[in-house]
């Protein structure tokens, strides 16, 4: 049994298709051992507590310095002894020691087709706008490995929407996090049916 950790810093809906993903059987072999979140009022820790998962508010601004929120989110993670963690929507960078100890054991969902509208500052509504004002027909979401920079680590899943004529950035947003839950459950599965594999650092979900 794979133990899992999911960091949320707003409502959580991708969490809540995780959860839901594991009660009806698609995601198996898999415990979700807490809810992590820097927002103390992130409903995501509301959706934890309903489904008997351990909720904690981890934040930046109960902490003199950047350093000791750093030590304190890894030292509950660790404490925790996670297999797997899940960033679905944490605004907070990954502090890079704890990237180095999880290495390919942190798994993150961008509303985004990377490596187009990524980066320092696309985050939420900034990368939906942003597609709306570059004129692209074709967005989408995107799940990959965390490593040392924002959203350059390996790809693992990705899935394509359309931009259409009478589309605002909030429409497009809705359509992403539509296949945002779809290609997250996806890759959650595919780690824990141990299914993912590397070729010259490019990672791909395998069907035996």
């Amino acid at each position: 049994m794979l133990r899992v950790a999911v960091m949320v810093s707003g409502g959580g809906t991708n969490l809540q298709a995780i959860i839901d993903a594991v009660k009806d059987g698609t995601i198996t072999n898999t415990e979700l051992v807490a809810v992590i979140s820097n927002n103390a009022g992130a409903y995501a820790l509301t959706r934890a507590k309903d489904n008997n998962i351990p909720a904690y508010c981890i934040s930046p601004k109960d902490y003199e310095s950047r350093d000791a929120f750093n030590d304190a989110l890894l030292d509950k993670v660790n404490e925790l002894n996670v297999d797997l963690i899940v960033l679905a929507g944490f605004l907070v960078r990954i502090p890079e020691k704890m990237v180095h100890q999880y290495s390919h054991r942190i798994i993150n969902i961008h509303p985004s087709l990377i490596p187009s509208f990524c980066g320092d500052g696309f985050y939420g509504e900034n990368v939906h706008k942003a597609v709306i004002k570059s004129g692209v027909k074709f967005t989408g979401a995107t799940t990959h490995f965390v490593d040392e920079n924002v959203d350059t680590g390996a790809i693992i899943l990705q899935d394509v929407v359309p931009v259409l004529i009478n589309d605002d950035f909030e429409t497009v947003a809705k359509r992403v996090l539509e296949i945002e839950h779809e290609i997250l459950v996806k890759t959650v599965k595919a780690f824990c049916d141990n299914k993912i594999v590397f070729k010259d650092n490019r990672a791909f979900i395998v069907e035996e």
